[in-house]
């Protein structure tokens, strides 16, 4: 009981987390139609632009001050980059994003240096929030919980219940509508691309300090998001949060499970030898196997439910 209380604990904190990252990215796919390769590069500005101002001013004022200007970068990308290629298709805007990943990877490597950096989790929210089992539960996870939770209701909010969420819906769908409504199309993407950024940026601030702020952070939860948007239902948000959750907890006990995959298999009624396949599988522990698992999931919606868990629409 405490081995799964403590690891479902862990694996949606993990998973709020990656709902943090992906969010950002649904957000721009389901109101832009552009699926952005830089999203993780965004991420990882995030984490160094709060590392750089918690140095000056702390961590709180890092807090806000790091998405804003990770929201200001994105918007200036939009408008000046992103927009000029907008008319050309998917593959023009899949490259061009692309190839700002490789930008800021090296901009950041130029900056801060190739090595990680000493980003910490601050003096007040560094100990236990509480004890459970004998284990304790780091506080600051469950602040991080508690922001991803309050990010999904400003959301939710924002898309269904202002004028402004109305106006950003309405121009993917009918932009000339809107335009003769009086708004300003150009800038209603320009607006959501910023802020997907700037959620982007937001997860980077809470998630550097909790794991590693270093220059491969982007590669690293890079190809997870992905996985998530697709597997959560392309542009959906409450699939995006789903699968979050699903793949955090996943992979979580996976990764705390020291038994080995045959045995886990057998248990499941599944008759399997070692020399099944051309590798021992009794020597692999399904520990092992806890970073492929979400590529496993990917691959099977992909197979029977293209369109995601709650996605309206397949491809």
């Amino acid at each position: 009981m405490e081995f799964f209380t403590i690891s479902l604990l862990n694996g949606i904190s993990y998973g709020l987390l990656l709902f943090m990252l992906s969010a950002g990215l649904t957000l721009i796919f389901s109101m832009m139609g552009v699926l952005n390769f830089a999203h993780a590069s965004f991420y990882m500005l995030g984490a160094y632009f709060a590392y750089s101002i918690t140095q000056w001013v702390g961590f709180w004022p890092a807090l806000v001050v790091a998405p804003l200007g990770v929201a200001v970068l994105g918007a200036l990308f939009e408008k000046h980059c992103l927009r000029r290629v907008h008319a050309y298709g998917h593959v023009p805007e899949l490259l061009i994003t692309f190839g700002l990943s490789f930008i800021i990877l090296e901009m950041v490597q130029l900056v801060w240096g190739t090595s990680s950096v000493d980003y910490r989790v601050p003096a007040e929210l560094s100990g236990p929030l509480f004890t459970l089992y004998g284990t304790q539960f780091p506080m600051y996870r469950g602040f991080m919980m508690g922001v991803a939770l309050l990010m999904l209701l400003a959301l939710w909010l924002l898309l269904t219940r202002t004028r402004v969420g109305l106006v950003i819906q309405a121009a993917l769908t009918h932009p000339e509508t809107v335009e003769a409504l009086g708004h300003n199309v150009p800038r209603v993407f320009m607006g959501v691309f910023g802020g997907g950024a700037a959620l982007a940026g937001l997860a980077g601030v809470i998630g550097g300090n909790a794991f590693v702020t270093e220059p491969g952070m982007a590669a690293t939860v890079g190809s997870v998001i992905f996985v998530v948007v697709v597997v959560g239902g392309m542009g959906s948000l409450s699939g995006a949060f789903a699968a979050s959750i699903l793949i955090g907890t996943l992979q979580t006990f996976a990764v705390g499970i020291d038994a080995s995959l045959m045995g886990a298999l057998k248990s499941l009624g599944w008759e399997i030898t070692s020399k099944t396949f051309g590798y021992p599988l009794w020597k692999l522990k399904v520990s092992q196997i806890a970073p492929v698992l979400p590529y496993v999931m990917l691959v099977l919606i992909l197979i029977f439910r293209p369109r995601g868990l709650l996605g309206t629409r397949e491809g």
